[in-house]
C-alpha cells in the first residue's frame, strides 16, 4: 500500500489496513481467491475502498443471511464466481431450557470471547425472541461448539443447523436522520437518544460504550462511516452516511439506530 492511503484511515485501523494490503497481494500473485474472517461493518468499508482504489479484484461480502452486520468476504481475479458454499460458514442454534431462563446478546458474547475465541472467527448472534443462532466461520466450528458447554450458569448444547432453518432476527436497525454540531462520540450519543452531553460523556467515561466491539472511553473520539457504536442500556448506532452540511454547519447524518 503507498503509505498516502493511510490518512484516510485512523491511527489503530493502519493494521488492518497493511493486512488488507497483504490480501490483496496474495491474490494478485497467486491469481486464486481469499476468504476473510468476519469483518464488522467499518471493516468492510475499509476494504471495499482499498480494493475499489488499488486493484482490480473484485469482493463479496456474505455474513450467512441478507442483513447480516458482520460478514466474510471473498477477495477473487475476475474469473472467479464465488458461490454461497465458498464461505465456509456454518449456523449454529444453541439449544437451551427455554422454560427456565433467558439468554441475550451480551451473555452469549462475553461466553464465547471469554472462551478465548476471537471476535473475527463469528459472525451475528441473531435471535426472534426464544431461539438463538450464531454464524460461526466452518474452520472453527467444532472447536466453538465442544468448548461452549454453558452461557451463564445455563448449561447449553450448540448444534449445527441447516440454511433452511434460519430464523426471522427481531431486532432490526430503523433509520434515522440527526443534525449533530460535530461526530465526536459524546455528542452523537447525546443526539440520538436525547440525553445531555454530560449524561453521555459520563456513560463513555465509565466504560459503557464500545465503538466497532471495543471499549472506548474517549468522549471526543471522532466516529466516521460505519462505526457501530454501543450504549450500555440504550441501544446501538450505526453511522451509515455522511449527508453534508446545514447551513448553520451542522453535520446530517443518515443513522441505522437500534433502541432498547
Amino acid at each position: 500500500m503507498n503509505a498516502n492511503v493511510y490518512q484516510h484511515f485512523r491511527p489503530e485501523e493502519h493494521p488492518f489496513v497493511d493486512s488488507v494490503g497483504d490480501w490483496l497481494e496474495q491474490v494478485e500473485s497467486q491469481y486464486a481467491p481469499y476468504l476473510t474472517n468476519f469483518l464488522d461493518p467499518r471493516q468492510a468499508y475499509i476494504l471495499e475502498t482499498l480494493i475499489r482504489e488499488n486493484s482490480d479484484l473484485k469482493f463479496s461480502f456474505y455474513g450467512g443471511y441478507e442483513q447480516a452486520e458482520r460478514c466474510r468476504c471473498m477477495i477473487y481475479p475476475d474469473y472467479y464466481e464465488p458461490q454461497i458454499d465458498d464461505f465456509e460458514l456454518v449456523m449454529i442454534e444453541i439449544n437451551y431450557p427455554k422454560k427456565f431462563t433467558e439468554l441475550s446478546h451480551g451473555k452469549i458474547l462475553g461466553t464465547l470471547m471469554s472462551a478465548g475465541i476471537k471476535r473475527d472467527y463469528f459472525g451475528d448472534i441473531i435471535s426472534d425472541g426464544n431461539r438463538w443462532q450464531i454464524f460461526l466461520a466452518k474452520e472453527s466450528a467444532s472447536y466453538i461448539e465442544s468448548q461452549v458447554t454453558k452461557i451463564g450458569r445455563v448449561t447449553v448444547h450448540l448444534e449445527e443447523r441447516p440454511y433452511t432453518d434460519i430464523i426471522v432476527p427481531k431486532d432490526s436497525w430503523i433509520e434515522e436522520t440527526a443534525t449533530a454540531s460535530s461526530l465526536r462520540l459524546d455528542s452523537i450519543i447525546s443526539t440520538v437518544y436525547n440525553i445531555s452531553r454530560q449524561r453521555s460523556k459520563q456513560l463513555v467515561e465509565a466504560g459503557k460504550v464500545k465503538i466497532n466491539w471495543s471499549v472506548n472511553e474517549r468522549p471526543d473520539y471522532l466516529l466516521d462511516l460505519l462505526d457501530v457504536v454501543s450504549v450500555r442500556g440504550y441501544g446501538r448506532i450505526q453511522i451509515q452516511g455522511l449527508e453534508g452540511k446545514t447551513k448553520k454547519e451542522k453535520i446530517r447524518l443518515r443513522l441505522g439506530v437500534l433502541r432498547k
